[in-house]
C-alpha cells in the first residue's frame, strides 16, 4: 500500500517492508529468508522490477530484517547500508554465544549474514526522500537505528517500537538485548516532529504520533 507520495508498505510474511519509489529504488529492511517473492510481485504492480534496486537499510540485523538481503540483491550491485554494531555483531560464534548466555548473541549466529555492507552512523543524511537521517537508537540491539524522513514527518523504527493492545509502547523485552537502553532511545524520536510511525510488524500509526512519542519518552524509566 502507498503510505505516502513514492512510499509504499509491502506486506511479506515477517511484517512490513518500505519500498522507497525513486529512480534508484531503495528498500528499507529486508525481511526473512524468502521475502523475494512479495517484493518482486509488489514491484511489478507499480511498474518497477527488482533490477531497479540501488540500496537496502537495515534497521537492524536480526534474521526478519536481513534475512532477505541476498536474494533480493542477486548478483546485481545493490549497496547494503547498516550500523556497525549491528555488523560486526554478526561475526560471533555459537561458542561464545553459548558461554555468554547473551540472547543476542544467539540470535545473531543464526542470522543470514547480509555479506558486504556500507556503515551508517547517527546523523548521516541519506538521499532518498529528500534527505533520510539517521537516528541511532540503541537497546533492541546496540547498532538499531530509526529513518526520519523530514518532509514527510515519517519516522521507520524498525523494532524499536511496537503495537500491543492498540497501542504504542517499547521494544520487546524479550527480544532486546538492553531493554532499558531501548527505553531510553525512545527520547530521540520524541525530539523529532512526526505525523506517522512506520513499524516493521504493525501498520503505520497517525494517531497523534508526536504525543504518542513524548509520552513514552516521559515514562521510559517507570
Amino acid at each position: 500500500m502507498e503510505i505516502a507520495p513514492r512510499l509504499h508498505a509491502v506486506r511479506v510474511l515477517s511484517g512490513y517492508l518500505y519500498l522507497i519509489d525513486e529512480p534508484a529504488m531503495t528498500l528499507i529492511d529486508a525481511g526473512l529468508i524468502g521475502s523475494g517473492r512479495s517484493v518482486r510481485r509488489y514491484a511489478s504492480k507499480i511498474g518497477r522490477s527488482l533490477d531497479d534496486l540501488t540500496r537496502i537499510i537495515c534497521t537492524h540485523a536480526h534474521p526478519d530484517h536481513v534475512g532477505g538481503v541476498r536474494e533480493l540483491a542477486g548478483d546485481r550491485d545493490v549497496e547494503v547500508l547498516m550500523h556497525p554494531a549491528d555488523l560486526d555483531g554478526l561475526s560471533v560464534t555459537l561458542r561464545d554465544a553459548v558461554a555468554n548466555r547473551n540472547r543476542g548473541q544467539l540470535i545473531a549466529y543464526f542470522t543470514r549474514h547480509p555479506g558486504e555492507a556500507t556503515p551508517v552512523a547517527d546523523g548521516d543524511l541519506l538521499p532518498m526522500l529528500g534527505g533520510l537521517q539517521v537516528v541511532h537508537t540503541p537497546g533492541h540491539t546496540p547498532g538499531s537505528v530509526c529513518l526520519y524522513a523530514a518532509q514527510q514527518r515519517i519516522l521507520f523504527v524498525g523494532d524499536a517500537l511496537q503495537v500491543i493492545r492498540g497501542k504504542v509502547t517499547f521494544a520487546s523485552s524479550v527480544f532486546s538485548e538492553d531493554i532499558a537502553l531501548a527505553r531510553a532511545s525512545v527520547a530521540r524520536m520524541a525530539d523529532l516532529d512526526v505525523e506517522t510511525i512506520a513499524f516493521a510488524h504493525y501498520p503505520p500509526w497517525r494517531d497523534d504520533a508526536n504525543g504518542t512519542l513524548r509520552t513514552l519518552a516521559r515514562t521510559a524509566g517507570n
